[in-house]
């Protein structure tokens, strides 16, 4: 019998906004073509540097705003500086760095432009400097005993789930990972709420302590949408920082299995065929064994 010590297991995490979105107005006065640099009307805070959004015209207009660009809706990552101004990407790891070089060129519209804004990130990425976590299942019951029984009886109903993750505070220098630093900002999203999608893993690719090779690449996790209700910060002299949130699940709860690795379409050139919401995710083909 094999036995799975706790320290190979991951957590990955998806941006999302609690089914809500901002409007606002691109004015011509907001853009500064020279510094790629861009602003509108949202609450600080509501919108965080590493978003992927979705930026949509509202009355129909092509989002001139960008160089070129001539379609009314657009999905870019997002680097938001210090005073709320905003710069487009292609990439989570340049919006991660932030700066000119990499931004999307945008140019002075002929008027301004009604908007709105969604996080739409398609991608999970592995949650950084986790220490542990934890996933609770509840089944709530209802007593159908009667008078004239003599044992009480209960049926199952809803379904419920709540647990916490703790990590080790950082906030900057990784261009790959979310960092714990995105709790304490997802805690403080006042109106468009702290919503997530999670995959908590018990078995990662890789760790095998059975010593089958066939197993090496099975993976085995929890797949679930949460909110966040509470992020403790932790604070001691001479000790790491850490930071504890809580959450509840608002669907369903799946422990997901895979016993078979994917296989990538490539294609007649060898190279991997990319999907638009990120220059680094691949498309992956479903096998089976047959």
């Amino acid at each position: 019998m094999s036995v799975y010590l706790g320290t190979f297991g991951k957590v990955e995490l998806q941006r999302q906004f609690d089914g809500g979105e901002l409007s606002s107005t691109v004015n011509t006065s907001d853009v500064n073509a020279i510094r790629k640099r861009f602003s509108f009307d949202f609450q600080h805070g509501q919108l965080l540097t590493g978003d992927q959004v979705e930026i949509t015209s509202t009355n129909g207009a092509a989002l001139s705003f960008i160089s070129g660009y001539t379609k009314t809706s657009v999905k870019k990552f997002l680097h938001i500086d210090d005073l709320d101004g905003v710069r487009l990407y292609d990439t989570f790891a340049n919006a991660i760095n932030g700066g000119t070089a990499n931004a999307t060129a945008l140019a002075v519209p002929g008027s301004d432009i009604p908007i709105r804004v969604k996080v739409e990130n398609a991608d999970f990425k592995l949650l950084a400097q986790v220490k542990s976590y934890e996933l609770n299942t509840e089944r709530e019951t209802v007593d159908t005993t009667t008078l004239s029984d003599e044992f009480r009886s209960r049926i199952s109903t809803l379904m419920s789930g709540s647990g916490r993750m703790a990590c080790e505070w950082e906030y900057a220098g990784d261009t790959v990972n979310e960092l714990p630093q995105y709790l304490v900002q997802l805690a403080l999203r006042t109106k468009v709420g702290s919503q997530f999608k999670a995959r908590f893993y018990l078995k990662a690719d890789g760790y095998n302590p059975s010593g089958v090779a066939a197993a090496s690449n099975d993976e085995i996790w929890y797949e679930f949408t949460g909110v966040l209700t509470a992020c403790a910060t932790q604070f001691t002299p001479s000790n790491v920082v850490e930071i504890a949130a809580d959450f509840i699940t608002t669907g369903d709860v799946s422990l997901k299995v895979s016993l078979t690795p994917s296989e990538a379409i490539l294609q007649e050139n060898s190279d991997d065929i990319l999907l638009d919401q990120d220059g680094t995710a691949k498309l992956m083909l479903e096998s089976s064994d047959t």
